[in-house]
Order: structure tokens, then C-alpha cells, then sequence
């Protein structure tokens, strides 16, 4: 922040504390840049998400600090696919992964990137970027004025206006609204489910605490359809899945309402915008189908630290810092978002969910090789 008229320049502003910028924040305070991360809400916080990460990002997390191994954590190898009728796909998950919420987790980052030395500034909203010189931007924040000579959008779905492209992108897809609940259920703790209903899916695994997450996408239009009420909506329209009626009538939720976002589109988005370096959803979102978001989001960081470190250090430029992140975004999710995008053509209609998993259930070397697809290696 500006002080005596003279302005403190961080080399790096990260605009939203989600796992993207967290983790990217860390990687760069522990190689000794000076950081500032804006996160508008406080920590710890629930999210609209399906809390199950690839084994691909744990590595990565316990690299960075997070005790992993200590949290007896629901590792998951198992998959099942339900159709509406109740017909269900049995699967192994080669990699696998676990179960964390992010309520613990994103505490768990915000915690570390604090002890390493990142300026961690919450209920904080960043209201606008612009150019100081070209070197230097300013942000303009709910807590005043900083100045940074890079900025790295990890803001989510929802892009404030500053971070919006000059030409708005065709919004050609649906539009969907996200709904999480935790539960204490009876599934398996190695086990995710995802059950598929009338234009949507949830998913089903255990987290950490004994708790479990149950959290669905639907297309907008179901819930305008029971007249905007969400218990209507899960009785007329996921209850028609057997699995998910026994769910939401067996199990114990553990908060009086869920979580509930709106507006979700899966549209492209760019990695380098307005001057600014995008992660997370904010680049481009996996279907949750696929449930990688949170290790793309991760992986995003590690490549973009790698990057910063060398511009840091003057051996790149901003122009090729651009031109590299990229490439590098694109090689490692472009074919992962294409995948999703594809797969999540075959649920959440009745018909082709039911054909797509008889399929699938008579062919396990297909199946293996499309929920490779949605993978990634660990790094």
C-alpha cells in the first residue's frame, strides 16, 4: 500500500485465494519473492465443490507443506456411474484420489503461505487493476491502493469486470447452478459415485472430519421449472435416481442449507488476459464430471511459479512470460478440458446415460482410458 507517497511494489499480486493462488503464492515466497494475495471473503470458508482430488496433486501438496499423510485422509480407488433408471457402472480408478474438504484445505494454504511470508489480505475485494507505468500496476482494493509489477487472476468462475476480454465470449453452452451439502451417509470411504439425473449430476465421496460431500450441477432450467425451489427441484427431479433418493432420505446433513452458486458456464476462457496471468477456474474450467479441477488449478501454479522464478530473476521477459504460460496451459489442459467436455455430453440424459454406461460396463479397457483422459501424471 501506498505510504508517505511512497508506493511499496511487490513483485507479485495474486487476486483470489482459492487453491490456485494459494498455492502459487507459497511456491513463490518460498523462493524469497515478496507476495500479496487478495481474497475477498475470510478464512476458513466452505466451497461449491466436489472436494476430490486426483492422486496426481498429492506430491505437490505435501512438497509444499501440507501434512497429508497425517490427516487420515479417505483414499478412493472405486467408482461408481449410475444412470437414472438406477443402473450403475462399476469402475476401478487406476490413479485414484482423496478426500479433503476445502474448508480445511484452503486453511491448511492460507496457513502456510502466511508462515512463509505472503501478505495475505482477507475480506479484501479488488475493485480495479490499471496500468501505473509499464512496469508497475495498480490495484485498487476494498483497503486501498497496491502496486505490483505482476498480476495473477485466481478469482474463480466469475470474473470481476477489470478481468473481462473486450470482446465478450459467446456464452454457447448452458447455464447451470451448483449445489453442495456435507452428509453423513453410507458409502464406502474408498468410494466415489456419481449419479446422473434429468440435465445434471452429483457426486458422492468421503472427506475428511467422518463427513461426506454431496454435491450436484443441474441445468438452471430444472430448478426454474420447480419454481425456483431447491427441495422441489431434488424431489421432482434427482429423487427419479433411486441412488439419489435414497441419499438425500437416508443420510444425515450436517448444515441447515447448502451451498449454492449460480451462473456457472463451461466456456473457453484465455491464460494471459488484460495483462494478467489466469489459473485455476479463472483460465478454464474441467467439467466437475471429471472432478480435476482442484489439481488443474494446482498444476496451473506450479507452471506459472516456474515461469515468474525465471522472469524474477531476469531471464525472461514479461512477453515471453506470456507467450510460455501459454503454451504451457494449453499442452497440459487443453485436451483434459476437450475430454470433459465431450464426456459430459453422455450424462444427464436419460437415454444416452443409460446406452453410454451398458457400453461402458461391457468394455473396462474403454472406460479406463477415458477416465485416463481426465487425468493428468504426477508432478
Amino acid at each position: 500500500m501506498e505510504t508517505n507517497n511512497t508506493p511499496k511494489i511487490y513483485p507479485c499480486a495474486i487476486i483470489g485465494g482459492g487453491l490456485g493462488g494459494l498455492c502459487l503464492a507459497i511456491q513463490l515466497a518460498q523462493r524469497g519473492m515478496e507476495v500479496v494475495l487478495f481474497e475477498k471473503n475470510s478464512y476458513p470458508q466452505h466451497r461449491v465443490c466436489g472436494e476430490y482430488i486426483s492422486m496426481e496433486s498429492w506430491d505437490f501438496l505435501t512438497k509444499l507443506g501440507v501434512p497429508l499423510a497425517d490427516l487420515q485422509l479417505p483414499i478412493i480407488k472405486q467408482l461408481g456411474i449410475s444412470a437414472e433408471s438406477g443402473f450403475m457402472l462399476q469402475s476401478s480408478l487406476a490413479l485414484g484420489g482423496f478426500g479433503i474438504s476445502r474448508y480445511s484445505l484452503d486453511q491448511y494454504l492460507c496457513q502456510l503461505a502466511r508462515s512463509k511470508g505472503v501478505t495475505v489480505l482477507e475480506n479484501c475485494k479488488v475493485n480495479d487493476v490499471k496500468a501505473a507505468d509499464d512496469q508497475v500496476s495498480v490495484i485498487h482494493t476494498s483497503q486501498g491502493h497496491y502496486f505490483a509489477q505482476l498480476i495473477c487472476g485466481s478469482f474463480g468462475k466469475y470474473a470481476p469486470n477489470f478481468a473481462k476480454p473486450s470482446h465478450p465470449i459467446s456464452k454457447n453452452s448452458p447455464n447451470y447452478i451448483g449445489v453442495k451439502y456435507h452428509i453423513q451417509t453410507d458409502l464406502a470411504a474408498d468410494r466415489i459415485e456419481l449419479h446422473n439425473f434429468q440435465d445434471g449430476y452429483c457426486g458422492i465421496s468421503k472427506v475428511d472430519k467422518d463427513q461426506y460431500c454431496l454435491c450436484y450441477l443441474s441445468k438452471a432450467s430444472n430448478l426454474q421449472q420447480a419454481g425456483n425451489d431447491l427441495k422441489t427441484m431434488e424431489e421432482k427431479v434427482l429423487y427419479k435416481n433411486p441412488w439419489l433418493k435414497k441419499y438425500f432420505t437416508q443420510s444425515t446433513f450436517l448444515y441447515d442449507s447448502p451451498l449454492v452458486i449460480s451462473n456457472i458456464y463451461f466456456h473457453p476462457k484465455a491464460a494471459y488476459l488484460n495483462g494478467m496471468f489466469m489459473l485455476g477456474d479463472a483460465a478454464g474450467a474441467i467439467t466437475p464430471l471429471c472432478g480435476n479441477g482442484m489439481s488443474m488449478a494446482m498444476r496451473a501454479s506450479k507452471i506459472l511459479a516456474g515461469l515468474i522464478l525465471l522472469y524474477h530473476r531476469g531471464e525472461i521477459d514479461k512477453t515471453a512470460l506470456a507467450k510460455r504460460y501459454i503454451a504451457a496451459w494449453k499442452a497440459n489442459f487443453n485436451n483434459r478440458i476437450w475430454a470433459g467436455q465431450y464426456l459430459q455430453l453422455l450424462f444427464g440424459k436419460k437415454q444416452s446415460t443409460q446406452l453410454a454406461l451398458k457400453t461402458l460396463n461391457r468394455l473396462p479397457a474403454l472406460t479406463q482410458r477415458l477416465i485416463g483422459l481426465t487425468h493428468g501424471l504426477p508432478f
